[in-house]
C-alpha cells in the first residue's frame, strides 16, 4: 500500500509551514496561550483569506474549497507542529463537519458558508458534567415549546465552546429516545458560558450551562447518532495526526539541543546512551505518524467506520512513562 503524499500536498504542506513560521512563533504561541480567546483574529481571517483552510474541507456548493481529508490531515499535523492556537479544530474539524454531514440543505446554507470562510466560529457541545464522552451518556432534554424546543442542563469540555456564535447541541427529546442535534445562538438568552482551566493552554475549554434557552432542531430524526459518530471518529484521526505533528517536532528540538549542550568535553549527542534513546524516540514518532496517515487514507477512501482506525493513531501519539506513544 502506497502512505505517501501527492507532489500537490507536499506543496500545500510547504505553504502551511511557511504561514505558521511567519505566525506562530513560540513567543507568540506563550503569549496567546494566556488571553481568554486564546487566538489571534487576524491570523483567523488571514487563514481564511489567503489559505482558504477554513473553507478546506467543506464543499464548493456550500463556499468551501471541496478539498479532501488528507487534506485537512495535513492541517493538524503541521498545527501540531507548532502547537497553533486557533478554532479550527472546534469550528472546523467538529462543528462544520458535523454540519455538512447532517444538516439538510437549506440549513447548510444557512449556517456553514459563514464558518468556510472564517467569519463565525461554532462549536458542539456534547459531554456532560459526571458523564463520559460517550453518546449513549447524553443525558440532556430538550423540551418542546410552541413551534421550537428549549434547553435545560450542562455542557462541559465544550472546545471554544465561549467563542462560537454558533452552538450545536445533542439532546434528547426524552429519555431512552435516539439523540437530537440542534443549533443555538452563542449569545442566547439563557446560556452562560465559564472558561475551564485545562491541561492544555492552547486549546480552550468552557462549561455552557442552559436555562430554558431557546434551540433549533436541524437533521433528521433519527440519524444524529450515526452522524456524531463519524464525525468524533474522524476528529480522533485528526488529533491523533495533531499530536504526531507535535511529537515530531519535540524530537526535532531535542536532536538540535543534543548536538549543542556539551557535556564532558562533547556534545551530549555523541554518547551512545543519547543516540539508542533519540533513535527509539524516532521509531514511535514515526509509528505514530504512519498510523495517523493511514488512518486519513482509509477515512479518505471513505471506507466504513472502523474502531480500529480511531484507536490505534490515538495510541500512537502521545506519550507513556515507559516513553511509548499512547492517548
Amino acid at each position: 500500500m502506497n502512505f505517501a503524499f501527492s507532489d500537490e500536498q507536499e506543496a500545500f504542506r510547504d505553504t502551511l509551514k511557511r504561514f505558521l513560521a511567519a505566525h506562530a512563533s513560540s513567543t507568540e504561541v506563550r503569549r496567546l496561550m494566556e488571553t481568554p480567546e486564546g487566538y489571534d483574529p487576524v491570523v483567523w481571517r488571514q487563514m481564511a483569506s489567503e489559505l482558504g483552510l477554513q473553507g478546506l474541507r467543506i464543499p464548493e456548493e456550500q463556499g468551501g474549497l471541496g478539498f479532501g481529508f488528507l487534506e485537512q490531515l495535513i492541517v493538524m499535523e503541521e498545527m501540531g507542529r507548532v502547537l497553533f492556537p486557533s478554532p479550527y479544530f472546534a469550528s472546523i474539524c467538529l462543528a462544520a463537519d458535523l454540519l455538512v454531514e447532517f444538516a439538510s440543505e437549506a440549513e447548510k446554507s444557512e449556517w456553514v458558508p459563514a464558518l468556510a470562510d472564517g467569519t463565525r466560529l461554532a462549536a458542539l457541545a456534547l459531554q456532560e458534567p459526571g458523564a463520559g464522552a460517550a453518546l449513549a451518556e447524553v443525558r440532556m432534554t430538550a423540551s418542546a415549546r410552541g413551534a421550537g424546543f428549549v434547553l435545560d442542563g450542562a455542557k462541559s469540555y465544550v472546545v471554544d465552546g465561549h467563542l462560537a456564535d454558533v452552538v450545536i447541541v445533542a439532546a434528547r427529546a426524552a429519555a431512552g429516545e435516539g439523540l437530537l442535534l440542534f443549533v443555538v445562538d452563542g449569545h442566547a438568552s439563557g446560556l452562560r458560558r465559564e472558561l475551564l482551566h485545562g491541561l492544555d493552554a492552547t486549546r480552550k475549554l468552557a462549561r455552557l450551562d442552559f436555562a430554558g434557552v431557546t434551540a433549533r432542531l436541524i437533521g433528521a430524526r433519527g440519524a444524529a447518532d450515526a452522524a456524531l459518530q463519524t464525525v468524533l471518529d474522524r476528529g480522533a484521526v485528526l488529533l491523533a495526526a495533531e499530536m504526531a505533528g507535535a511529537a515530531a517536532r519535540s524530537l526535532e528540538m531535542a536532536v538540535d539541543y543534543a548536538k549543542i549542550r556539551v557535556q564532558f568535553g562533547r556534545p551530549i549527542g555523541y554518547f551512545q546512551g543519547i543516540k539508542h534513546k533519540c533513535a527509539e524516540v524516532l521509531l514511535e514518532v514515526e509509528s505514530a505518524r504512519v498510523a495517523a496517515h493511514w488512518a486519513g487514507g482509509s477515512r479518505a477512501r471513505a471506507r466504513a467506520s472502523c474502531p480500529r482506525q480511531r484507536a490505534w493513531p490515538r495510541r500512537s501519539a502521545a506519550t507513556r512513562s515507559s516513553g511509548r506513544p499512547r492517548s
